[in-house]
């Protein structure tokens, strides 16, 4: 929690509480089904929780939109950013039906109110979003195609809508793979959190 305080100052005392809550609830799950990496939950805060708030570095989002996170798995970046963002509309969907249980058990536990989970593939969605996020899911060119068709076509926020993804190393051959036609960006966390953890790690975002 230090490093969340540290960068995140303002919280409120509910948020506070809710990152507090995180901490407990995932090693209770993690020891029934494998959420996070069993050798990294100790670093939950510093390696997991932070590095989903690296998304506000680059797009801060405004009251009531929609954001998707794209195979959640255990519930990162999006029940993090929910936590932010207590009044932006968060839906974190998966394939795998044991971890969006997990997913929707601990936003219940939390008292998340702006966030639900759902068992359902990217292309059996008919919502829109601002924007999708996602954590270390699929290479881009696989990602691209299966948000576009996700995104609004009205915008609100200082970038287009677009995908933010976490990612980390060389990624030139995944940007050569998209072809022309696409933005991409990268920010280097190390930028925000000044970390040894995050070298060679980015937020990618992504329009077109």
């Amino acid at each position: 929690m230090e490093a969340l305080l540290e960068h995140f100052p303002k919280l409120t005392e509910q948020q506070i509480a809710q990152f507090e809550q995180l901490g407990p609830l995932y090693r209770e799950w993690n020891d029934k089904i494998n959420v996070i990496s069993r050798k990294d939950i100790d670093q939950l805060y510093p390696h997991h929780i932070l590095h989903a708030l690296a998304i506000p570095q680059v797009v801060k989002f405004r009251t009531g939109a929609k954001i998707l996170d794209l195979g959640t798995g255990g519930g990162l970046p999006g029940i993090p950013l929910a936590i932010l963002y207590p009044n932006v509309q968060f839906t974190l969907i998966d394939g795998t039906r044991k971890k969006i249980k997990v997913v929707q058990e601990i936003i219940d536990a939390i008292g998340l109110e702006n966030a639900e989970a759902k068992h359902v593939r990217a292309e059996e969605l008919k919502d829109r979003f601002d924007f999708v996020v996602c954590r270390a899911v699929a290479s881009l060119d696989k990602l691209v195609p299966w948000t576009q068709r996700l995104l609004k076509r009205e915008e609100r926020h200082a970038l287009p809508n677009g995908l933010l993804t976490l990612k980390g190393g060389d990624l030139k051959s995944e940007i050569k793979a998209l072809g022309k036609g696409h933005y991409v960006e990268l920010f280097p966390i190390t930028d925000y959190f000044k970390m040894d953890y995050y070298i060679e790690k980015y937020v990618v975002y992504v329009q077109g």
